[in-house]
């Protein structure tokens, strides 16, 4: 017999936005074990929840709308992390690896939802624009390393665009042929920051 979520109450007056944000991490957890958007259902949403579909459909239209409201959930926790990862680095080098590093950290705990976010055909159909806030952070830090005579002087955003097509690549190969010989994504960023963005090895 099919496992069904306790009966929630109805929510008090005034804490729709409660069940909003209970919806979206509900939509997370399932996203990351899916790693498909197409096999997401609303009617699982809520009957992980434990309410009816209808209550879902107050706060989201349809799946997409839900889909892209838990993706932006998930970048903005992605970036709040890379973000702390690199104030606690020390030296331009070692904070634009801090962030490099710590995407893929994050994407080996989370392959689901990194799938969903960069390879689901949302991306085909709707605008994420807030994924934008990371490629300019990414050539903010690629700047910082120019600006110090760690790397070569060029155009910063052409060598972050570089750098992050060679990270994304990286990590989607990871998830979807785990089994290739693959060496430690540490060392595959340092060898990306040496050739790509034009780090000496031994200012890594």
């Amino acid at each position: 017999m099919e496992k069904t979520s306790p009966a929630r109450g109805r929510n008090p007056r005034g804490q729709g936005a409660r069940l909003r944000e209970e919806i979206v991490s509900v939509t997370l957890r399932l996203l990351d074990e899916l790693g498909d958007d197409q096999a997401l259902s609303l009617r699982a949403v809520a009957r992980e929840l434990g309410i009816a579909a209808t209550s879902v459909y107050i706060h989201f239209a349809d799946r997409d709308q839900l889909v892209l409201a838990t993706l932006e959930r998930f970048h903005r926790d992605l970036m709040r992390a890379i973000d702390q990862a690199e104030a606690g680095a020390a030296g331009p080098v070692g904070k634009l690896r801090a962030r490099v590093l710590l995407l893929g950290e994050v994407v080996n705990r989370h392959p689901g939802l990194y799938k969903v976010l960069h390879e689901s055909t949302l991306n085909q159909r709707t605008a994420m624009a807030f994924k934008q806030d990371l490629a300019e952070r990414t050539t903010t830090a690629v700047q910082r390393c120019m600006d110090a005579g760690l790397a070569p002087a060029d155009d910063a955003a052409t060598v972050s665009l570089d750098l992050r097509a060679a990270v994304h690549g990286a990590v989607s190969l990871r998830i979807n042929q785990p089994d290739l010989p693959w060496t430690p994504l540490e060392e595959q960023v340092d060898r990306f920051l040496v050739k790509l963005v034009g780090i000496p090895p031994e200012a890594l």
